[in-house]
């Protein structure tokens, strides 16, 4: 995907795409910007791209952080639905869980080129075994059906082994390629402190059939 000239990223930005009602609106907020110069036809047509493949996106249900509870459903938005897709193992009883839905809740808006998902291990039998998920929270990124990143417990988050913010896990997520560009700032779910010690909790221990973290 071509960069966006900040201009037009800094517009984007302050409208998220929940907000994008009225095209017009947001080339006014391109206008008003003093820093126009002989690029401005380039950003207007960039900001009338972005603008419509927003609004695709949107009516393809980007911009939630949807449940499903169905394996086979969630393989197919994975596989074919969606070429970048963050993928959350959960288990609803679990308090880490709880922390990593309400920071991926803060993501989901801001960055609607991803689909942000969430499903109940025990909804994903299959899945769970496939994929070795035997610690909550299991977080895995997509790109194109092919796993790129897996964030188990809090592991690799924050600058002390015991917080971390959205901002630091939408940087991890930035790394492996299905974020676009940064957009928390500032604006997020506060640095939220574990109760225990580790990374996270662990389920019971499943014998794993294939050692592919890919979905086929």
């Amino acid at each position: 995907m071509g960069s966006i000239d900040p201009a037009v990223a800094s517009v984007l930005d302050t409208h998220p795409p929940n907000d994008y009602s009225d095209e017009d609106e947001l080339l006014e907020s391109l206008d008003d910007d003093p820093a126009l110069d002989s690029f401005r036809e380039q950003r207007l047509q960039q900001l009338h791209e972005e603008f419509n493949k927003a609004k695709h996106f949107r009516n393809q249900e980007h911009g939630n952080y949807t449940e499903i509870n169905n394996e086979k459903a969630l393989m197919d938005v994975v596989n074919t639905g969606a070429d970048l897709c963050v993928v959350h193992f959960v288990k609803s009883d679990f308090h880490r869980c709880g922390i990593m839905n309400r920071h991926l809740e803060e993501l989901a808006p801001l960055h609607f080129e991803t689909r942000f998902l969430r499903i109940n291990v025990e909804n994903a039998p299959f899945l769970v075994t496939k994929l070795k998920v035997q610690v909550l929270p299991c977080v895995i990124a997509f790109k194109k059906g092919i796993s790129v990143d897996r964030i188990i417990g809090f592991e690799g988050l924050g600058y002390t082994q015991d917080t971390f913010s959205t901002q630091d896990l939408e940087r991890r997520l930035l790394q492996s390629g299905t974020l676009i560009r940064p957009k928390v700032n500032g604006h997020e779910v506060g640095s939220l402190q574990r109760n225990h010690n580790g990374s996270g909790s662990r389920e019971p221990a499943r014998k794993p059939d294939d050692d592919d973290d890919d979905w086929d």
